[in-house]
C-alpha cells in the first residue's frame, strides 16, 4: 500500500471532524443548547399582521419588561438587575439563527429568562417567532407615530 493510502483517510477523517466545529455557536448562547432537529423545524405560521399582533400580545405579557418594549434589551427588569440582553432590533442579531431555534429558546428559556412552553401553546410560540423577527426590521413611515 502506497503511503497516500495511508495518509488520506487519515486526513479526510481530521477535515469531517473540523467542519462541525468551524460553524458551532459560541458557548453559552442560548442557541448552543437547541437539538439539532428543533433547529431544523420551519416556522408553520405565516408572519401577517393576525400573527404578528397574537406575538405582540404575548410580547408585552412576558417579554418586554427584560427585552424592553422596542426589544433594544433595556427592560426596566434587565436595567434593574443589570442583565445584558440582546439587542434584538439590530438586524444582525437572529441573522443567523433560524426559526426553529429561536422558537425552541422561547418555549425552553435560557438562563435567566424563564421558558414560556408551560404557558404559551403550539402557534401562539410561533407568533412570538415571527413578531420577535419584525422587531429588526424597518418600520414604515406609516406605522410610525
Amino acid at each position: 500500500m502506497s503511503r497516500i493510502a495511508l495518509v488520506l483517510p487519515a486526513v479526510l477523517l481530521l477535515l469531517i471532524l473540523a467542519l462541525p466545529a468551524q460553524n458551532q455557536t459560541p458557548k453559552g448562547s442560548p442557541y448552543a443548547a437547541v437539538p439539532a432537529e428543533d433547529a431544523g423545524k420551519a416556522n408553520p405560521v405565516k408572519s401577517t399582521a393576525e400573527s404578528l399582533a397574537k406575538g405582540k400580545k404575548w410580547w408585552n405579557i412576558d417579554c418586554s419588561m427584560c427585552h424592553g418594549d422596542t426589544g433594544d434589551g433595556k427592560g426596566d427588569v434587565a436595567q434593574d438587575t443589570k442583565l445584558q440582553i440582546v439587542n434584538l432590533t439590530d438586524p444582525a442579531a437572529l441573522k443567523s439563527h433560524t426559526d426553529g431555534e429561536i422558537y425552541w429558546v422561547i418555549k425552553n428559556g435560557h438562563q435567566d429568562m424563564p421558558p414560556e412552553g408551560p404557558r404559551v401553546k403550539g402557534d401562539e410560540l410561533w407568533d412570538l417567532v415571527n413578531y420577535v423577527r419584525s422587531l429588526s426590521k424597518p418600520k414604515s413611515d406609516a406605522a410610525k407615530p
